[in-house]
């Protein structure tokens, strides 16, 4: 399924002390549910559409908005090398989805230090970033759900989901669950492991994304953060801005 962020402003006096953010999945990103939001009378839209192109129809929704009479200023959220205090560390920036990279300004704009990323979707990815906001580098993994779903693609005996955690299974949903979940936390622990030695101290650990939620019991040090992304788009907006 296809993921949209898109954040809005309102005009001054229908504006809150924060910028106003929604995530809009799949099928809901289109010219119909775009065009409600012209009930509320944004001044500015930003989109950042985290895999692949914005989807086809975006345009035809704007432009819908300046028809019925309320022109709406549209861009797009990139990757930039520096922004927000935080430097990029790929040579080419423009490759780091723009989803990681959100979630990267968020983290430095808390002010918590240095901070190991763990998104959970499709895939699983981990960035590393120290106090500074400089960008150390990181991973790209299957997510559990993505590993269940490519062993049912291949043996279909096995359940494309179900089951529980647990060190030892002693079914096959269970055991499915179990490794699963369990190789997400291995490269997790791995990484925070790994970031110790880098960073001479243990980063702060920040879960998000749609299938972090069950892996939270089994990392007590993990603080989950379900809006990291768009609250790195409401940073964005506002280097944009300024």
């Amino acid at each position: 399924m296809r993921q949209l962020h898109v954040w809005w402003s309102h005009p001054p006096e229908h504006r809150g002390d924060r910028p106003v953010v929604v995530a809009l999945h799949g099928r809901g990103a289109d010219e119909t549910s775009l065009a409600v939001l012209a009930d509320d009378l944004p001044d500015g839209v930003v989109l950042a559409c985290p895999r692949g192109p914005v989807p086809e129809g975006l345009g035809a929704a704007w432009w819908q908005m300046h028809v019925i009479g309320y022109p709406v200023a549209a861009s797009l959220a990139r990757t930039r090398a520096d922004c927000a205090g935080v430097r990029i560390a790929y040579a080419h920036p423009d490759r780091l989805g723009v989803d990681r990279f959100l979630a990267l300004l968020a983290a430095h704009a808390r002010g918590n230090g240095p901070s190991l990323l763990c998104g959970v979707g499709t895939a699983l990815t981990l960035d590393l970033l120290d106090r500074d906001g400089c960008h150390l580098g990181g991973r790209i993994a299957p997510s559990p759900t993505l590993m269940r779903e490519a062993l049912h693609a291949r043996a279909a005996q096995l359940p494309i989901a179900g089951g529980e955690y647990c060190e030892f299974a002693t079914d096959t949903e269970d055991a499915l669950a179990s490794g699963c979940q369990g190789a997400a936390l291995g490269l997790i622990e791995h990484s925070i492991a790994a970031a110790r030695r880098r960073l001479g101290t243990a980063p702060s650990l920040l879960l998000h994304g749609g299938g972090g939620e069950p892996l939270m019991p089994h990392l007590p040090a993990a603080r989950w953060a379900p809006g990291l992304v768009l609250e790195g788009l409401a940073v964005w907006v506002g280097v944009e801005r300024a």
